[in-house]
């Protein structure tokens, strides 16, 4: 793909759940040492979506701050949802989001799914609309109430969130420049669900090195290459974050700093939301983040692919203001137990 001239963010918003449950109740639950499970996938809670917090309620909240943020009259001419939770099998999540936002209807929608990539996704062909001249402002979004059977392992981690960016080409708007983006995908089966599947299904540790590993450290090899910069050129680096575990091992492969993966790194207290983890991730280094800065972000999904880019921070960070941090929501928390929250997603998928 490579380099990219005159798109960035203009405007930007995240919506987690004021719901959390503490890995240490799931565990009781099932009869397990919590204290091995967070060592080893170093999560210790998660958020939890309400009875009525579903893929959509996230994702229209996360744009209307981005909304809301954005000092100006904005032509949304494209909705894309990443998401692998959409409520309707055959129905637009994203021109619900657009009537929801009243942004009329002169606009093109698309729903994506790549399992945890889908969100990234949707922020490449954003870009490429904008870039080609064909809209001024398009709406990415990343979404997801993820759901995992009881008692496997990924129930410990997978959990709800919804990040929205905003995208034009007016560089007195854009707060993060995007310089350059790159991919790599493969068949590689190591997450999947069927139609009708209520939970998805994995391979275990084959998720791990020629799924994850691979294919996120090839998508930033690619990227580099095409970039000539180097991982110490970067202020911050987000990863795709399915635990804690992995992305700091990822971190070592590639001699990324723990400083460099800090202000992203949210994985710990909100778990994997899948499609919007990586955009959440980024979306909390927006939030304190200084002109100059440069960031790599890389997302990950399972079937398998990752996207990655390369984002400058511009002067306009300075008076740009978020109504709505995301430091300050996770924060902002309730905790439930396991009856209440297994009701919860219930009837999310009854809804």
């Amino acid at each position: 793909m490579g380099k990219i001239k005159n798109v960035g963010i203009v405007s930007y918003g995240s919506q987690i759940p004021k719901f959390r449950i503490k890995i240490n109740d799931i565990a009781a639950a099932w009869g397990k040492n919590a204290d091995e499970i967070i060592n080893s996938l170093g999560v210790l809670e998660k958020t939890v979506p309400a009875s009525d917090e579903d893929t959509i309620t996230l994702a229209v909240n996360a744009s209307t701050i981005a909304f809301n943020n954005f000092k100006g009259i904005l032509d949304i001419g494209a909705i894309y949802t990443g998401s692998e939770s959409h409520p309707y099998a055959v129905k637009s999540t994203s021109s619900i989001i657009g009537e929801a936002l009243g942004i009329g209807n002169k606009y093109t929608a698309g729903d994506l799914e790549f399992a945890c990539k889908a969100g990234s996704t949707s922020i490449q062909i954003i870009a490429g609309m904008i870039g080609s001249g064909l809209i001024k402002y398009g709406l990415a979004i990343g979404s997801d109430t993820a759901q995992s059977r009881p008692a496997d392992a990924l129930e410990f981690t997978a959990a709800a969130a919804a990040t929205a960016f905003i995208l034009g080409s007016d560089e007195k708007q854009i707060i993060a420049k995007l310089l350059y983006t790159s991919s790599f995908t493969s068949d590689t089966p190591d997450f999947w669900r069927r139609e009708l599947q209520s939970y998805p299904k994995h391979a275990g540790r084959f998720t791990g090195e020629p799924a994850y590993f691979k294919h996120t450290s090839s998508a930033i090899k690619n990227i580099l290459e095409e970039s000539k910069m180097k991982i110490e050129d970067f202020n911050h680096v987000v990863l795709h974050m399915p635990n804690a575990a992995f992305p700091k091992r990822m971190a070592k492969l590639l001699a990324i700093t723990n400083e460099q993966l800090k202000a992203g790194f949210v994985v710990p207290n909100l778990g994997n939301s899948y499609s919007a983890c990586s955009l959440t991730g980024f979306s909390s280094i927006l939030d304190i983040a200084k002109p100059g800065e440069k960031v790599l972000m890389c997302s990950y999904g399972s079937g398998s692919g990752s996207d990655a880019f390369i984002w400058e921070i511009t002067e306009n960070i300075k008076t740009y203001n978020q109504s709505k941090p995301l430091a300050l929501q996770i924060e902002d928390k309730v905790y439930v137990d396991y009856q209440k929250y297994i009701n919860n997603l219930r009837k999310i998928k009854l809804s």
